[in-house]
């Protein structure tokens, strides 16, 4: 059986630590806890699941954070958590399995991110995360923000989740700083820096800025194709943020470049003639985001919602738009088949049926 290390960075985490080191603990054999300059109980929390935490002057870099963390690993493998990250009951005993079977020329351990969910609990948006890697080969984590860990050879996915538990995102220019910080020095910013920096622009307001930035990304064909998709979907929001309708289009129309067609995308595409009440082409995008296949494997964003219940209850409008009854009922009730207890889909139920009923009086 392996043995692993848990690395992680933290800063004034005093709610969410515990529960974090709660519901992994049993499953490492190391706790290393790296703290970036905490003002609050953090450290002491810490100090109850184990006695190896270290300080680390914060320097605008996650990377170089995480890297110490992982200097101070010993174990076989190390994993990675953020303080509001926990494993569930049963993602423990994937894990737990997982640790007793994993063959050691394993180098890295995709997992699955669950950070967006529904008011029932259920996971609306999902991607993978490197979240074990073979200490031996000495991974080195690379980008001052968003940051990711250098793969090896051998990667293997599992359906191990990690789920975050942030209630709410707050707005930030933290990141947004750092990015024009190292510009202001001179840096250039890799393919993934123009990328996540044209995202935090957006983020925070600054359309031009970001439209901009994610066309030098699009532009230097150096993209993840993941990353180039959502770079186009993001641009086209950008542009509609400034009223520029025929680049929005344009700029979701080019996503097609890199990859088959995604549920994502072709809803936005609907709802873009939905708005100009142009029925007839949005239900062709919307019927073309049911028809897809989702790419379950994948490690690029999932917005699960798009690949069944948002582009069948968006039908469900349009038709209703054009007169439609019987289909706009169809599609409805395969809207519902996602989401039983959605208050759309009850509300459009009774409605279709008042009308029918209006409908059979007259």
């Amino acid at each position: 059986m392996i043995t692993i290390s848990l690395c992680m960075i933290v800063k004034n985490e005093e709610v969410t630590l515990a529960k974090c080191l709660g519901s992994i603990l049993g499953l490492v054999d190391e706790i290393i806890i790296v703290d970036t300059g905490s003002t609050d109980r953090t450290k002491k929390i810490a100090a109850s699941f184990t006695d190896k935490i270290f300080d680390f002057k914060w320097v605008d870099d996650f990377s170089a954070a995480r890297n110490y963390s992982y200097s101070k690993a010993s174990m076989d493998y190390i994993l990675w958590l953020d303080a509001d990250d926990v494993l569930l009951p049963e993602d423990r005993m994937k894990f737990k399995e997982l640790k007793s079977i994993l063959d050691a020329s394993v180098d890295n351990v995709m997992m699955k991110y669950n950070v967006g969910f529904d008011t029932h609990g259920n996971v609306t948006f999902s991607y993978y995360r490197e979240r074990l890697s073979k200490r031996s080969c000495n991974f080195q984590w690379r980008e001052p923000v968003h940051e990711y860990l250098a793969k090896g050879e051998k990667v293997i996915n599992t359906e191990i989740c990690v789920t975050h538990t942030k209630i709410r995102r707050t707005q930030s220019d933290r990141n947004l700083k750092i990015y024009e910080r190292l510009l202001m020095e001179g840096n250039e910013l890799s393919p993934r820096g123009l990328y996540y920096y044209a995202r935090e622009l957006h983020e925070n307001g600054r359309y031009k800025d970001a439209i901009l930035y994610f066309n030098k990304f699009l532009d230097s064909e150096k993209g993840w194709v993941e990353d180039n998709i959502c770079a186009c979907s993001a641009l086209a929001r950008c542009y509609s943020a400034i009223d520029d309708s025929k680049n929005s289009l344009e700029s979701m129309l080019r996503s097609f470049k890199y990859d088959m067609p995604r549920a994502e995308l072709c809803c936005q595409i609907g709802y873009y003639y939905k708005s100009l009440k142009n029925y007839k082409s949005a239900i062709f995008w919307f019927e073309l985001a049911t028809k897809l296949e989702k790419p379950e494997n994948s490690w690029g964003f999932i917005q699960h919602e798009f690949w069944g219940y948002i582009p069948c209850i968006e039908l469900s409008v349009c038709y209703d738009k054009l007169g439609k009854i019987q289909e706009a009922i169809k599609y409805n009730n395969k809207a519902g088949e996602y989401k039983p207890n959605n208050s759309s889909v009850i509300y459009n139920k009774k409605y279709f049926e008042r009308l029918l009923t209006e409908t059979k009086r007259a």
